[in-house]
């Protein structure tokens, strides 16, 4: 089964940007293990200097430190110093928010990186409009599911 989902997986991303295929594997990076795995290693071999790029690396980081024998704590502050330094460089990409938001909102209260969830939720709902349109679906599809937005702001979203 392994088999056939990594081969499904590889032929998917084989077709795809590299951009395209990091949101897509990353939507779908905390279903599971092999999601993350696949993710992780996805990011890794991705090139660019795209600011969301460099975002999803970092954010890669971060979720490899999950399923690490070693090195988890050094794993999470250097993701995490690498997502706050593209979002200090890039502060109007709503895609590096919506990487933020969703790192700080699945990771561990105890790690205390979750300093930011109200400012890209603001940020998000008052620039959400003027995305593209595939940015608009991307985010609205995080938004929707996100512990962080009450029904009435999911509601804004069209």
């Amino acid at each position: 089964m392994k088999l056939i989902f990594s081969f499904i997986t590889a032929f998917i991303l084989f077709f795809q940007s590299g951009l395209e295929s990091l949101r897509e594997s990353y939507a779908k990076a905390n279903a599971s293990k092999a999601n993350t795995e696949s993710f992780v290693s996805l990011a890794e071999k991705t090139s660019g200097s795209d600011a969301a790029i460099i975002g999803y690396k970092a954010a890669a980081k971060i979720m490899e430190a999950k399923f690490a024998k070693s090195n988890r704590k050094s794993l999470v502050k250097s993701g995490a110093i690498d997502l706050e330094a593209v979002i200090k460089n890039n502060p109007n990409n709503a895609e590096l928010r919506v990487i933020r938001m969703s790192v700080q909102e699945n990771i561990p209260k105890i790690v205390g990186y979750r300093g930011s969830l109200k400012e890209d939720k603001t940020f998000l709902l008052n620039n959400y409009s003027k995305q593209n349109a595939a940015l608009k679906n991307y985010i609205k599809k995080f938004m929707v599911q996100s512990k962080t937005m009450s029904e009435a702001e999911k509601a804004t979203l069209k």
